[in-house]
């Protein structure tokens, strides 16, 4: 147990060394680019940072044969957005309070709302697809409701390259070249590229820790893949989003988050359905109900008060901790 315990704590700091040289580098790119912040945030950060949560459906579905396979694939696949909008969101939110208590920064959260509700929008059309039309279809309606969902993370993607918003200001320096206020494009893709494969270990580490001792308390296989390891899983979004906020830079908090969000409703759920018998019931559909009420819960709040933005981020929180509840009490 110790030894799983370090590991889980190893994994940890590679995550969060890596966020922090991620989130470097990914504004060094978006404005290198000349893109704007909504398309580094939504788009650049946010394909980023899903990639560990993306391969471990893929891998768990292709290599692991029978019905263990198919529920942790589907478990981490809806797992992914109930982690984001019940967990990410809130720690946003939270951030943002705990600032404004110790005098760091204003409780209005500043990110550009046209791009943040652009995201909630994809997000809820694609994922209630998923989630109450696609199980009652027959196979082909299923391959072309796939097909669908793909080309629609495809139109988000344009729409977000020319939707409105503000420009990605320089930053102090490149970690990887910290003398050079101009660094190479390839030394720039190089530390985003690292930072991602550091990511991705300390995630895979972490859930090792987790699964070890997760497995030493008996848990089902299906709930580990729903519960346990998508908050490892998520952890690249969540550090980096918490560490834009911190700095100001909410427009690329709520995107990163957002933009995941939208990637994961539509790429990882499309070989879901594909490959899978995609039977949402129980705990996997409850957790698919608590993502989309906490995305409309911020999507509402975003057309009021910034004041209020914060709290509103916040509450998604309760939708996690009721989840939980029903997980502890063995509900099905």
């Amino acid at each position: 147990m110790i030894i799983d315990l370090l590991i889980l704590a190893v994994g940890i700091v590679f995550v969060l060394a890596a966020a922090e040289l991620f989130t470097n580098g990914i504004e060094t790119l978006g404005h290198r680019l000349q893109v704007s912040k909504n398309f580094t945030g939504s788009v650049l950060a946010a394909v980023g940072t899903a990639l560990p949560e993306t391969l471990i459906p893929i891998i768990a579905i292709i290599f692991f044969a029978g019905n263990k396979g198919h529920d942790i694939g589907v478990g981490a696949i809806l797992g992914a957005p109930f982690m984001l909008s019940t967990l990410a969101f809130p720690l946003i939110g939270l951030t943002v309070i705990v600032g404004y208590l110790l005098k760091k920064r204003s409780i209005s959260l500043h990110a550009e709302t046209t791009g943040l509700r652009r995201d909630l929008t994809f997000f809820l059309f694609a994922y209630s697809i998923a989630l109450f039309v696609v199980p009652f279809e027959s196979h082909f309606v299923r391959i072309l409701t796939a097909v669908f969902l793909l080309v629609l993370y495809v139109v988000y993607v344009f729409q977000t390259l020319k939707g409105e918003s503000e420009d990605m200001e320089a930053t102090e320096h490149l970690f990887f070249a910290p003398k050079n206020p101009h660094p190479p494009m390839w030394v720039i893709v190089f530390q985003v590229v690292f930072s991602l494969v550091i990511m991705i270990a300390g995630a895979h580490l972490f859930v090792h820790g987790i699964e070890k001792i997760s497995l030493a308390f008996g848990l089902d296989p299906l709930i580990f893949s729903l519960l346990i390891a998508p908050i490892a899983t998520e952890l690249p979004e969540k550090i980096n989003s918490i560490t834009w906020v911190w700095r100001g830079k909410d427009t690329l908090a709520t995107g990163n988050v957002a933009g995941a969000m939208v990637f994961q409703s539509t790429i990882p759920v499309s070989f879901g359905i594909v490959f899978t018998d995609w039977n949402i019931t129980g705990l996997a559909l409850i957790s698919g109900i608590f993502a989309i009420f906490s995305a409309f819960l911020v999507l509402t709040v975003s057309y009021i008060n910034r004041k209020y933005f914060a709290y509103g981020f916040s509450s998604g929180i309760v939708f996690f901790i009721a989840y939980l509840y029903l997980v502890l009490n063995g509900v099905n």
